[in-house]
């Protein structure tokens, strides 16, 4: 069988724990990748629930909360009291 290279960036705090993980479990990290292929292969799907990330880190918040910085930065900010909900 003819070998192919899959090669893939990732951020390198990601890759460590990646590797470490693999360890960890006795594997190497080029095994766990190559099990991800053949169950991707297999089961015709990702391996895992693929979806949006929460509301709270959509771009709309994301951009709201850095107005929000930027403002506080500029010396815009205001103080308020702790407004504590009940249960």
């Amino acid at each position: 069988m003819a070998q192919a290279t899959i090669s893939a960036r990732v951020d390198s705090k990601d890759k460590e724990r990646f590797d470490e993980f693999c360890e960890n479990v006795g594997i190497s990290t080029s095994a766990a990748i190559y099990m991800f292929v053949k169950n991707v292969i297999n089961e015709h799907r990702i391996p895992f629930e693929i979806r949006e990330p929460r509301a709270a880190y959509n771009a709309k918040n994301m951009a709201f909360l850095k107005e929000g910085i930027e403002a506080l930065n500029a010396g815009k900010g205001v103080e308020h009291e702790l407004i504590e909900e009940d249960d």
